[in-house]
């Protein structure tokens, strides 16, 4: 049994007609009649009875034709759904991202990728840069925005550096000059973001690399939440520059200069598997990404998963 063959019947049913089931197809009458006469020895049972008014549907071959066109129907719904995902009307996007990008960054980046295609289904796994590094390579996300790595299996595309910034609270004392010496980072009390974050291992490697020791008064697992001790005068901090951009614009947080301390920045990649075939949804985000950021890609795989 084939689709040529059920197809044929489907039409010789439609039309009661082999003739005009053979136009409708755009094949000779004898080779419906041969697709039928295949169709029921497969089966093992006459589909078809002629008589003078032209062809009908036998008792098993009507009981047949329900089954044979939710064949036909199927077939076209996966062809749509192929169809679909080919224009980007449809499929599924899943991305990773580490926790800062996440929240500040991506939304961003979203609303433009769902407006240009709104028929895709996006889901998003967020989490310290290691454990998205492991998404990656366990195939559970398609592609990751997150500090670059290095590793033969995977792909990094650098998009931009996230800097580092000095912030306080606009009543501070430093807030007045906007600028900080050295060793004025010692005295202050410091308000650091979670150990297990690859910030606060940046922001420790560049106050010793300064030679201060941080005299550190409190440790926040919530980047709002150090945000908010800042703001209500509890300590300095050490923050990425996006995760501050709104208190800084609407004046709930100051920046300050560090004199002769060079702040750290952290690159920010495009994070993929090497060697995978990536759906449309994923390169049509990485489009975007390189647009947005004015980066050249590297000549991609495209596949449909």
């Amino acid at each position: 049994m084939d689709l040529g063959q059920i197809e044929a019947f489907v039409q010789v049913a439609n039309h009661h007609s082999f003739s005009k089931a053979a136009e409708s197809l755009y094949l000779t009458q004898p080779s419906v009649s041969a697709r039928i006469q295949g169709l029921e020895r497969d089966l093992g049972e006459q589909l078809f009875e002629r008589d003078g008014r032209g062809v009908r549907l036998t008792e098993v071959g009507a009981s047949f034709l329900p089954y044979a066109r939710r064949v036909l129907k199927t077939l076209q719904d996966g062809r749509d759904a192929l169809e679909g995902v080919r224009s980007l009307e449809m499929g599924a996007l899943r991305l990773g991202s580490v926790v800062t990008v996440g929240t500040y960054v991506l939304p961003g980046i979203l609303k433009d990728f769902c407006s240009r295609y709104p028929g895709l289904e996006v889901s998003v796994r967020t989490g310290p840069s290691d454990q998205v590094f492991q998404m990656v390579l366990a195939d559970e996300v398609q592609l990751a925005l997150a500090r670059t790595v290095a590793h033969p299996d995977v792909e990094a595309v650098p998009l931009y550096e996230d800097e580092v910034v000095l912030v306080t609270a606009p009543q501070h004392p430093l807030a007045a000059m906007s600028r900080a010496e050295i060793e004025d980072l010692g005295r202050e009390p410091l308000i650091i973001f979670s150990r297990g974050s690859g910030y606060y291992a940046l922001v420790q490697g560049a106050l010793r690399e300064a030679g201060v020791v941080p005299r550190t008064a409190m440790e926040m697992d919530s980047m709002e939440a150090t945000k908010k001790m800042v703001e209500v005068g509890l300590g300095i901090a050490m923050l990425p520059r996006v995760s501050a951009e709104r208190e800084l614009e609407l004046g709930m947080l100051v920046e300050i200069k560090v004199n002769g301390m060079t702040m750290p920045r952290r690159a920010i990649s495009a994070v993929y598997r090497r060697n995978r075939r990536l759906s449309r949804a994923a390169l049509a985000f990485l489009e975007l990404l390189g647009e947005r950021y004015e980066v050249n890609l590297p000549t991609l795989t495209t596949g449909v998963r």
